[in-house]
């Protein structure tokens, strides 16, 4: 039987509901996201001495109802806000609910609330961020990591994003189809955030958040069924199961990362390779063909390679190089030079390493002397591996990577030093 959730990766799933009954009820979603903030943290301090309650859910939603109507009730200054809510709702239902009242908990919201902060009074920069931190549960830290940009710098943008939403009066429901349409690639872009940092935590001690590539997943298995003729919808899922499926073999016994070369395939989970193969060679050929279906070939390249001698690198190559040209994103160009370097040899890839130097948004990232070691790794070159291995451990702020870099560093450099007199 699977373990038990652990009260923090509980309350990471249960946030985003809550938050969007209080939203659904109140209107205000900046003020409901506060009283979310204030009963989580009530809960991390209540439960592990008192106990989980019965109704987890339906407790946190009482203590943040209840700090809505206090918020609603003693400010003067939200008293237009307070008639609102009070034309909505009758007088016997502005005090916090009885305990045995569910307020909806049975209604999950939280695909609603994707699509909320996936508004276009949002520019799609903030939208995304928004949607990390209320769905996602990511912070700020993690969310500024995904976009390679400083913390400082999303802060304000999250902020900003709230001013935005409480100004704007934006209604909380799901939007009707044709105004869907024009927040889906947002939308489809937050999954793929959310599930980037549950495979691969930016933060930490390890390597996977698998709450959070769950939720991607689960979140986007409810996307596809909501629009089920969507293609690249069904290649975003489709990436997220070849990638997912690998995650077994990803670490060793003592959490150690092992790399994709070093993998015991026979660990990877077939039946999540067969659903992400079906998905995408049902999306490709349904018109337009985007991003996250040409990931999703190459991932099924992938895993369907016995090996990684026999997979198919000219074909990922040439997938490497239509997805560049689609979406110029710099780590995509540091794939493809990966890819360049398994196809025409290690100095073609460092060439193209070479190129992606001047880009400031891999500045400071640790892919990119990664990738250096790893090539220079490839043509023989110990010394030059060792001194990119150690700068990339340096860089990382995942301590697995970083462990792993180390090794690597080390290894090499003994394997250079010569034999004792």
């Amino acid at each position: 039987m699977d373990a038990a959730p652990s009260a923090e990766d509980l309350l990471r799933e249960l946030a985003p509901q809550v938050l969007g009954v209080l939203a659904r009820r109140f209107g205000d979603f900046s003020t409901a996201e506060d009283a979310v903030q204030e009963a989580l943290l009530a809960a991390a301090t209540q439960w592990p001495v008192e106990g989980l309650p019965d109704n987890p859910r339906g407790w946190l939603i009482q203590v943040a109802y209840r700090r809505m109507v206090e918020v609603v009730r003693g400010e003067s200054a939200r008293r237009r806000r307070e008639d609102l809510v009070a034309r909505r709702e009758p007088d016997d239902r502005r005090a916090a609910p009885p305990p045995d009242e569910e307020l909806g908990t049975d209604r999950d919201d939280t695909l609603t609330l994707l699509f909320f902060c996936c508004h276009p009074a949002l520019t799609p920069a903030s939208a995304i961020a928004l949607t990390l931190r209320a769905v996602g549960g990511l912070g700020t830290a993690e969310i500024a990591r995904a976009f390679l940009v400083p913390e400082a710098t999303m802060a304000q943008r999250i902020s900003r994003a709230k001013q935005r939403i409480r100004g704007s009066g934006i209604p909380f429901r799901m939007p009707e189809p044709a105004e869907r349409e024009a927040r889906l690639a947002a939308v489809r872009h937050v999954l793929y955030l959310i599930f980037t940092e549950g495979h691969t935590a930016s933060l930490g001690a390890d390597l996977r958040r698998v709450d959070l590539s769950e939720e991607a997943i689960r979140l986007t298995r409810a996307l596809r069924a909501l629009l089920p003729s969507d293609a690249e919808v069904a290649g975003l899922l489709a990436l997220m199961l070849l990638t997912d499926a690998r995650a077994a073999a990803r670490t060793g016994p003592s959490g150690e990362l092992i790399s994709l070369a070093d993998q015991d395939r026979g660990r990877w989970d077939a039946a999540a390779i067969a659903e992400g193969v079906a998905l995408v060679t049902w999306a490709l050929p349904r018109g337009p063909v985007g991003p996250y279906q040409l990931q999703a070939a190459i991932a099924a390249l992938h895993d369907e390679a016995p090996s990684t001698a026999e997979t198919d690198w000219p074909q990922i190559l040439a997938l490497y190089e239509v997805l560049e040209r689609a979406s110029g994103n710099p780590v995509v160009s540091l794939n493809r030079a990966v890819a360049t370097a398994m196809v025409h040899g290690p100095a073609a890839g460092l060439a193209a390493l070479d190129a992606l130097d001047a880009d400031p948004r891999l500045a400071g990232h640790h892919r990119l002397p990664a990738a250096r070691a790893h090539l220079h790794e490839m043509a023989g070159d110990r010394k030059r591996a060792v001194a990119a291995y150690r700068v990339a451990a340096g860089l990382t702020t995942s301590l697995p990577e970083q462990r792993y870099l180390t090794m690597r560093a080390a290894r090499l450099a003994v394997a250079g030093e010569p034999p004792p007199a």
